[in-house]
């Protein structure tokens, strides 16, 4: 049973993996919820597609003030330091030793290959070194467990299964946690 974990949501202004233009964090620390993280992010390329903006609403008027990638992760770095590392959350911490130390928490997404397709393509523009993460996929969780007994393997189809109410769906902190509960559910 995965009982640590950060359940990962991204969402994209267009095609391009690395636009990125929000992230919801959920941190799970011995199997319960003790802190959530959400920004706007100013995407690369920065360009919004009909199709995207259907699906999550957002627009580049919501992150034309927003901060690049790399200082919202720089930030959430520092929350999961916080969480996961307490002790050494004051200390200065050289970027080799934090990515390692935080790499040996795991990542969880829904369709993982998606998020964890747009983290490495990011990281990549903004020419950043790119750690090992691990990531799970409740996706992948959900057809082993739930197979055809479902309708389909949708996000807010699963979270149902799995008692949780997804509301705002395609909102990346909303997502996150939906994400989440199906991880302490089936993983």
């Amino acid at each position: 049973m995965l009982r640590d974990f950060i359940a990962i949501d991204f969402e994209t202004a267009n095609q391009e993996p690395s636009s990125v233009c929000s992230v919801g964090a959920v941190m799970v620390r011995k199997g319960q919820v003790v802190d959530t993280f959400y920004s706007l992010i100013q995407p690369e390329p920065n360009y919004y597609h009909y199709w995207c903006q259907r699906v999550h609403g957002l627009s580049q008027q919501d992150t034309d003030e927003a901060p690049v990638f790399s200082t919202v992760w720089r930030r959430l770095e520092e929350r999961l330091t916080d969480v996961f590392f307490p002790d050494q959350a004051t200390e200065q911490q050289e970027p080799s030793c934090l990515h390692e130390r935080l790499s040996a928490i795991p990542f969880v997404a829904h369709n993982a290959r998606f998020d964890e397709g747009c983290l490495k393509a990011v990281f990549k523009v903004y020419q950043m070194d790119y750690p090992d993460y691990r990531f799970f996929d409740t996706l992948t969780a959900s057809r082993r467990q739930f197979g055809h007994a479902l309708p389909n393997h949708q996000l807010h189809t699963v979270a149902a299964a799995c008692g949780y109410d997804l509301q705002h769906h395609h909102h990346a902190l909303a997502d996150a946690e939906a994400c989440a509960a199906i991880a302490l559910y089936l993983l």
